[in-house]
């Protein structure tokens, strides 16, 4: 399952949770318990052989 973050509008708290990717609704907020939490935008980047340097970064807009 993957990690997403997550950003609550009531208290301004930041977190991650581990959801799985069929979940229908984003987590409470872990310090105030709202319900409503907003899944943030997450950059990645990976290491391997993606090209000749190696490193492979980008965005994700998740909604």
């Amino acid at each position: 399952m993957p990690i997403y973050e997550y950003k609550c509008p009531d208290c301004g708290a930041d977190f991650e949770e581990i959801v799985s990717v069929n979940a229908q609704k984003n987590p409470p907020c872990p310090s105030c318990r709202s319900e409503k939490t907003e899944k943030k935008m997450s950059a990645f980047c990976s290491i391997g052989n993606a090209g000749k340097g190696g490193t492979s970064c980008g965005s994700s807009v998740s909604a």
